[in-house]
């Protein structure tokens, strides 16, 4: 279905080749896991294959990709429409109309189907993916997981024969992320479509894969069953990560399989309880915001009702729930830019002039003390090099008090290696996000506000997030992450607090709330329950060196 011969791909002023000598074939009927880490150049693979890469991106191919016996270079995308359907990082970059059901039947329009057909796929597609509720809303009014699923509807009504998704899970909760794979495994087992995947996410979709397609960094592409290439390779989730450390043999790839192998782990590890997940857990400090009855509305549609939330410092707080829950909208009410209906925010300025409230401070007051990273980071994105908006980050957060680490500095730690020429809007959506965190952290705010900050960051960039939004907490700051990534909150709250309906449900210690919680417990937790174990950086403390693999 999908062949590569001797693909290698340049971009002008690249030192090296972002692909090399790529050989690759996909059957019909496969669904193959694209994995790598931020950079290495997935996109670029997915992009090859409906032609996107280079005849829109720029840069050279050398060598061949053949599509259904269509050869990119002699059919541009639009000639590969009907074969092809692809879903980009970002939803919105996609839409061409205005509300779901027009976005659903707007490529099956392009393709020339006729209404009955059309009328038929889109309320097919409208019950697959769950979104009847919302078939006459704006898309712009949705979340950013409603978004999401819209955008891959939109693919599926064509009935395409190559599905390419890049990262499609990575806005949407654990249960509408379960809900979109096994709407794409139906696809792949029933219908034979091929379907070739690109996730930082891995424990979403580990199990389904039939095949991984592994980018090593060096422009290689390595490809093999999901066992044998996860048993070596530089990027796994949980659950691999677990049985290299406890040996097992074959490495289990579900949740389901690894429990069955875990019956010793669990006797070994029940006598003892399991360290803190933080290295250095502190108690939380003063309040340094403090909300009470907030309410935020939209056209008389409450999202938030009546929260009272306190951030204190010190304090990492993991704010969850479904998509649409009210999430993004208590985060803007917080930070002072968003809309208030009622209910009242003040946070602690650490001065003897008492605290005061967001909406009425100086945008350099307001930077020192709520900074707020948006779900869609290119929002803070406006100058036309890297190097220009940190540049420009350094300058604005000059007038805040004591020394601290340049933008550059904690860009290089978060996503190391990014040219400070290039242009913000051809980074990955990763390294767009670590640029934008990275603007924010400059002025290392009191109150920070992540929403969705993981969404498009590998483990290794999670892995320098929660190294951050530690020592931030350690400084006495109060870091708020609002996030779907389960295991990203086990490894870095100390508190979690859930929404739904824009009602606070849970709100306690990290352990408590999400083990309690058979949708948010991470993967660890899963297999070893009813052992409180969130990490697999936790086993590995415990288990004896005898025990534990290298």
């Amino acid at each position: 279905m999908i062949t590569f011969d001797q693909v290698t791909v340049e971009y002008d002023g690249a030192p090296e080749p972002v692909l090399r000598e790529v050989n690759l074939e996909v059957e019909e009927g496969e669904l193959c896991l694209v994995v790598g880490h931020t950079g290495v150049g997935k996109s670029t693979l997915l992009g090859a294959v409906n032609g996107l890469v280079p005849h829109f991106t720029g840069g050279t191919l050398y060598g061949t990709v053949t599509v259904d016996g269509r050869s990119t270079a002699d059919h541009p995308p639009r000639e590969l429409a009907d074969v092809v359907g692809v879903v980009g990082q970002d939803p919105l970059d996609g839409f061409v109309t205005d509300t779901v059901e027009e976005e659903l039947a707007y490529a099956m329009e392009q393709l020339a189907i006729s209404p009955a057909v059309m009328r038929k796929r889109v309320e097919e597609t409208l019950d697959l993916l769950g979104l009847a509720d919302l078939r006459h809303r704006a898309l712009y009014e949705l979340s950013g997981g409603q978004q999401q699923r819209v955008a891959i509807g939109s693919v599926l009504t064509a009935h395409p024969r190559v599905l390419v998704l890049d990262e499609p899970t990575s806005a949407l909760d654990p249960t509408a992320a379960e809900e979109v794979l096994a709407a794409v495994t139906r696809l792949v087992h029933d219908l034979g479509v091929t379907v070739l995947l690109a996730e930082h996410r891995l424990e979403r979709v580990v199990q389904y894969a039939d095949r991984v397609i592994h980018l090593p960094g060096d422009g290689r592409v390595v490809s093999g069953a999901p066992a044998d290439i996860f048993a070596t390779s530089s990027i796994a989730p949980p659950i691999v990560e677990l049985g290299r450390a406890a040996r097992w043999s074959p490495l289990p790839l579900s949740v389901r399989d690894a429990r069955r192998a875990a019956a010793p782990l669990r006797t070994t590890l029940a006598a003892t309880p399991p360290p803190p997940v933080r290295p250095v857990p502190q108690e939380p400090g003063a309040a340094l915001l403090t909300a009470r009855g907030v309410t935020v509305a939209y056209r008389g549609v409450a999202a938030v009702r009546e929260v009272d939330l306190d951030l204190r410092g010190g304090e990492i707080t993991a704010l969850m729930g479904r998509n649409g829950s009210g999430k993004s909208s208590l985060l803007w009410a917080l930070q002072g830019s968003g809309p208030r209906k009622s209910g009242t925010v003040r946070v602690d300025r650490g001065s003897a002039d008492n605290s005061r409230d967001p909406k009425s401070l100086s945008a350099a007051e307001a930077r020192q003390l709520v900074g707020l990273v948006p779900q869609t980071p290119t929002d803070l994105l406006y100058l036309e090099s890297v190097k220009q908006e940190l540049d420009q980050a350094d300058t604005e957060s000059a007038v805040r008090e004591g020394p601290g680490p340049s933008a550059r500095a904690i860009l290089d730690r978060l996503a190391p290696g990014i040219d400070g020429a290039t242009h913000p809007r051809d980074l990955s959506e990763g390294q767009k996000l670590a640029l934008v965190l990275a603007i924010q952290l400059t002025a290392a705010p009191r109150v920070l506000l992540l929403d969705e900050p993981t969404r498009g960051l590998d483990y290794r960039a999670k892995t320098q997030l929660i190294a951050m939004v530690d020592e931030l907490a350690a400084e006495g700051r109060s870091v708020v992450i609002s996030t779907h990534d389960v295991e990203f909150a086990a490894r870095a709250a100390d508190r979690v607090v859930v929404m739904a309906e824009g009602d606070i449900v849970a709100d306690g210690p990290t352990t408590e709330v999400i083990v309690a919680s058979p949708v948010f417990a991470p993967q660890v937790a899963k297999i070893l329950s009813p052992l409180p174990y969130l990490t697999v950086d936790q086993v590995v403390s415990v288990l004896p060196a005898e025990e534990a693999g290298a």
